[in-house]
């Protein structure tokens, strides 16, 4: 049996990512109100591994995530889902629309829906909560709230008794979440020929082309990255580290030789997971950077190296 959690309450886009892994279905499962404490939950081993948000569409990399995976004790990735994002505007039965002066939801939510609340409630105001999930849930329990309405999801709606006030509110069509399920450190997932790589890498001084110095590292070796965030290490102003990433399994030949040298080149590479892709996209290999090119070139330094 494994226990699984996440960044809750019930009817955030998280639970609807953990209900699509296949593997959690059934399975125990317990919110939490932030995704600091959803990964303290996993490190302690109170659940066995728990899913969070980490990338969206239109505002990038969730701060809180990225964060909490390169402090602490070491967690990995083990996997990835994507979720649709559509957005409604909910609140208690009888508040009519006109009415809305406030509005409650997580940053995230109130980034993808400016837009529409600039054309339709131009003088309403923001409230930021936990999470799209618990504004929807303050409404519905009563509770004394500073806002009129929240910006959640649908399901979060249905589970709460709100009207829908507004439905696809959201200012792009086809935004996208990106989750992770994390886990602590044990057997790596297989390769499957569509997977992704992530890293956490720290400089050993800020220096012109210190970060050229890292990017060559994949360059060099044909391997296509799909995201690289800066975030502070917060040990001093200026003082940054960079989450990346990568197209490729550690197993695969030319993601060892990119790893072992960040490890000469960096002051720290954190791993945090070599996983399969959701969208099970392969990965593009530059010609001569197949695994049989670097075990070519192997044989050829081992045969050398042998007439000593």
């Amino acid at each position: 049996m494994t226990r699984y959690g996440f960044f809750g309450p019930e009817g955030t886009f998280t639970q609807m990512a953990l209900d699509a892994w296949g593997p959690a279905a059934g399975e125990p499962r317990a919110a939490y109100a932030s995704v600091d404490a959803t990964l303290a939950a996993v490190r302690s081993g109170e659940i066995d591994a728990a899913m969070v948000p980490i990338e969206n569409s239109i505002e990038g990399g969730v701060s809180a995530t990225l964060d909490g995976l390169a402090s602490g004790d070491p967690l990995v990735v083990v996997g990835e889902v994507l979720v649709p994002v559509t957005f409604v505007l909910a609140a208690r039965p009888g508040m009519p629309l006109e009415q809305v002066r406030a509005i409650g939801t997580h940053s995230h939510g109130w980034a993808q829906v400016r837009g529409w609340m600039g054309r339709h409630l131009p003088e309403a105001v923001y409230v930021p909560t936990l999470s799209t999930a618990s504004a929807a849930a303050g409404l519905a329990a009563g509770d004394p709230v500073t806002y009129d309405a929240a910006v959640c999801a649908p399901v979060a709606a249905t589970i709460n008794g709100l009207d829908v006030l507004a439905e696809n509110i959201g200012d792009m069509t086809g935004a996208v979440t990106r989750f992770v399920l994390v886990a602590r450190p044990g057997r790596l997932p297989e390769p499957t020929g569509a997977d992704k790589t992530t890293v956490v890498l720290y400089q050993r001084q800020d220096k012109s082309g210190g970060l050229l110095e890292l990017l060559e590292q994949f360059a060099a070796r044909g391997i296509n990255m799909t995201r690289l965030e800066s975030r502070p290490t917060k040990e001093s102003m200026g003082s940054y580290c960079f989450s990346i990433d990568c197209e490729g399994h550690i197993l695969d030949e030319r993601i060892g030789e990119a790893l072992m040298g960040l490890r000469r080149v960096c002051a720290d590479v954190k791993f945090l997971g070599s996983y399969p892709r959701a969208d099970r996209q392969a990965a593009t290999i530059a010609p001569l950077n197949s695994d049989e090119d670097f075990a070519t070139a192997r044989r050829w330094l081992e045969g050398l190296r042998s007439t000593r």
